[in-house]
């Protein structure tokens, strides 16, 4: 059986993956299965690994996600990876805002076929959104901008105000169902990581 196709999204917080991602589960011309980091951290976190011990001392929140989010991300995209080694056709609903996570990427998904999509949105638009969601905090996707558009060739780009959810679907799929070749994500580079960097745990 051959890999699965890996559709990987690059957008910010807020610049329609999700949207993009449900009008290609809905579709039936292809089977795609989706993996959210959001809700693949909220499983983790729900098994409630750390149910049975009592903590010697009270540590935040924050602290918990700064020690565990880099090994949750890994196994994040190791399960991408696991999916497409199954012949699963999985699309990746992620952020990818920090040279690390860049780079455990394009380690994970470079003997893979990764059709890699940009999901763009300006500015304006992401905090207009944010605003209207209510659940994220303003500003967020403007931070995560600037790393993660630092990528400057897709496969095939949407522009989420220019295209519904369902257009830019359509879209995505023309370019997959052509037979084109995935370019892109082998033509990126690995990134020199000067420094650990906190990422965003929302997309």
């Amino acid at each position: 059986m051959k890999q699965g196709m890996i559709v990987l999204l690059n957008g910010t917080s807020s610049s329609g993956k999700t949207s993009i991602s449900n009008e290609l589960l809905a579709q039936k011309d292809i089977v795609f299965h989706h993996l959210s980091v959001d809700d693949f951290i909220k499983d983790f976190f729900n098994n409630k690994f750390l149910v049975d011990i009592e903590p010697a001392r009270e540590i935040a929140e924050q602290t918990i996600m700064e020690i565990m989010f880099d090994p949750i991300n890994s196994l994040y995209y190791a399960t991408v990876k696991l999916y497409s080694e199954m012949g699963l056709n999985v699309i990746v609903d992620t952020v990818i805002d920090n040279d690390k996570w860049f780079n455990d990427c394009l380690n994970a998904f470079n003997d893979h076929p990764t059709l890699l999509i940009g999901v763009i949105c300006s500015k304006e638009e992401l905090i207009r959104r944010e605003e209207q969601r209510g659940d994220r905090n303003i500003g967020l996707a403007v931070s995560q901008f600037n790393q993660v558009y630092s990528i400057d060739e897709y496969d095939v780009k949407v522009n989420t105000e220019e295209l519904t959810p369902g257009e830019c679907a359509d879209k995505i799929l023309r370019f997959v169902k052509s037979k084109q070749a995935f370019t892109a994500f082998k033509k990126l580079g690995k990134r020199n990581v000067k420094a650990a960097s906190e990422g965003a745990c929302e997309s």
